[in-house]
């Protein structure tokens, strides 16, 4: 065996075991240094979890301890099994908020029932994640336009808000009501709004917002989680626990998540299957743009597919240690990126840091009032709402702001159908735009030796060759547009039997596109005239010539760049048409006619 073949067999077998442990890629650059600096970024990683994991529950309809748990076994499995030096996975608020909307339906927030159909949509979202990674579909995050990521955010916002309306006014309310009836019932119950639950809520909202304002290196949740726990303390001792009415989270259980089981019934994942679909597509898109816009800073380059891999393993195994779906999460990760983090190692000191903190703080949440939990939740509903994106989109695009509201309104609606409609909607606008491609009138660029065509308007037109650019690829949605654009040549100038196609924007032909240009080329020879193309692409090229299509155009129809399809082409052109032309925008036309004859005048 030749040194050569021994290379590229251990070059391939390395690129196989890289894809089934990629964490051998960044391994080697593991050192005293760069763990000293992991290890910094995973316990500020911690501190801000903590928080944020009991908010999320508390989103999610699930215990307090389940969001924290959720940023243990996942975030490892993912860090490890990831492509990313930076995504921190765990709980957000987009997923909690699809948890809670997709599973509140079938039992009731906070019951066993309730927890093991949890489960059950993790393993689902697990399972369609490592499905699409394997299938090295990572590139259909693509197709979730970041437009409808906003509006959906943006009306995920909006219920969370309306969630902890009744915590943090401390009135009674069903839970799981849709946001209308939530409004409905905050003005009919006005009158018994307690005072000293909302006292503690706003003391808690505004103290987030200062904090946050003034000390911004200090987490603001946590600041304003202490706060509001302190007005509670001073007004249940003053006042007294029974007349104030202030309601606390509860003490949480110290220790490292329990084993779980979720629920296998053909119930479960058949009630399961859908939200799945709705959660993976959030979760996809979360991991994805955020590992992606990290990457742009760190200048590492991310695989989608293995990201989809590293999110689905997480939830899989997720599952069965007592974690509710998980995704990457852009604050915990951008903050692991600022901290200082070199490897993925960051995520696994976070994990560890978070089990010794919960053993430390998980008693005190016995005095967490959920009217804090409540101001907290409202501050990062506010913050979720990208207003400056809504207003450059309202300003920028008609169709985009559409599919913004249509989505927005869609997720207060129905939250699983509202983002399906905004994709929908993007996509149907996609290819609306797609199945119109440009074709655009152009003359040959007068400058001497100038390769190029430029735009006909406001310039003369030979009357016999019309010659057109089309950007855009020509395709069986697209073939009714091109094909009346150059119908519409004939009807314009009936002398026009010669039609040039500027062929440099064309990034690609289907069978439906090629079939269509090879009955417009027939035709044209039928009139007396042809068709022809210049700068034909390698991959639309590569296509006619496949279905020998190029045959029936014509091979000598189909010119290469810089070449001077004029020169082939002028000749074939009638001659008495070109004797009463004053346009003569050719070279070949200044001094003698297509047939040969000199010119007179």
């Amino acid at each position: 065996m030749s040194l050569a073949s021994r290379f590229s067999d251990t070059l391939a077998c390395n690129l196989w075991i890289y894809r089934i442990l990629p964490f051998l890629r960044w391994w080697p650059r593991v050192n005293r240094q760069t763990l000293r600096s992991d290890a910094i970024a995973g316990l500020t990683g911690a501190l801000i979890v903590l928080p944020q994991g009991v908010a999320f529950a508390t989103i999610a309809g699930l215990p307090p301890q389940y969001g924290l748990y959720a940023a243990m076994v996942p975030a490892v499995i993912a860090a490890l099994f990831g492509s990313s030096w930076h995504l921190v996975s765990g709980p957000t608020t987009a997923i909690s908020i699809a948890v809670f909307a997709s599973v509140a339906p079938h039992a009731t927030p906070g019951s066993p029932e309730f927890i093991k159909l949890v489960l059950t949509l993790t393993f689902l979202v697990g399972v369609f994640e490592l499905l699409l990674g394997l299938a090295r579909m990572g590139t259909l995050v693509n197709f979730i336009s970041h437009t409808v990521v906003i509006g959906f955010t943006a009306g995920a916002a909006v219920l969370i808000a309306g969630s902890q309306i009744k915590h943090f006014f401390g009135l009674e309310m069903a839970r799981g009501l849709p946001l209308h009836e939530i409004l409905y019932h905050l003005v009919l119950k006005l009158d018994q709004i307690n005072p000293y639950v909302t006292a503690v809520g706003l003391i808690t909202l505004l103290s987030g917002i200062l904090v946050k304002r003034y000390l911004p290196r200090f987490p603001y949740m946590i600041g304003a989680m202490i706060v509001g726990s302190l007005a509670a303390f001073v007004l249940n001792h003053h006042f007294g626990t029974l007349h104030t009415g202030i309601r606390t989270v509860g003490a949480l259980p110290a220790g490292l998540p329990p084993l779980s089981m979720p629920d296998f019934s053909f119930k479960a994942l058949h009630d399961m299957l859908f939200p799945a679909l709705v959660v993976t597509m959030l979760a996809l898109t979360e991991a994805v743009s955020i590992s992606r816009a990290i990457a742009a800073k760190s200048e590492q380059r991310i695989d989608g597919n293995q990201e989809f891999i590293g999110q689905g393993l997480s939830n899989i195994l997720g599952s069965f240690f007592s974690s509710y779906a998980s995704s990457g999460s852009f604050n915990r990760s951008g903050v692991n990126y600022a901290s200082g983090a070199q490897t993925p190692l960051a995520a696994v000191f976070a994990s560890l840091a978070l089990v010794l903190i919960l053993l430390l703080v998980a008693p005190l949440a016995a005095y967490l009032p959920t009217a804090a939990m409540a101001g907290i939740l409202f501050l990062v509903a506010w913050g979720l709402i990208d207003f400056h994106h809504i207003g450059a989109i309202w300003k920028m695009s008609r169709s985009e702001s559409l599919v913004l509201w249509v989505t927005l309104i869609g997720t207060l609606i129905n939250l699983e159908k509202g983002i399906f409609f905004g994709v929908l909607l993007s996509l149907m606008f996609y290819l609306y735009r797609t199945s119109r491609p440009q074709v655009q009138a152009v003359v040959p660029d007068p400058e001497p030796g100038s390769y190029h065509y430029i735009d006909a308007t406001g310039r003369r037109e030979c009357p016999q060759l019309k010659m057109l650019r089309i950007n855009g690829s020509i395709f069986f949605g697209a073939v009714d547009h091109v094909q009346s654009h150059l119908h519409q040549v004939d009807a314009d100038n009936p002398q026009a039997k010669h039609v040039l196609i500027v062929a440099s924007g064309i990034n690609f032909v289907d069978i439906a596109g090629a079939e269509m240009l090879v009955q417009e080329a027939k035709r044209r020879r039928r009139m007396g005239g042809g068709l022809y193309f210049y700068r034909v692409k390698e991959s639309a090229c590569e296509m006619l010539r496949r279905g020998s299509y190029a045959e029936e155009i014509g091979k000598e129809n189909i010119f290469p760049a810089k070449s001077r399809p004029i020169e082939a082409i002028y000749p074939k052109l009638d001659a008495d048409v070109c004797a009463r032309c004053t346009a003569r925008i050719f070279p070949e036309c200044q001094e003698q006619l297509p047939d040969g004859r000199r010119r007179t005048d």
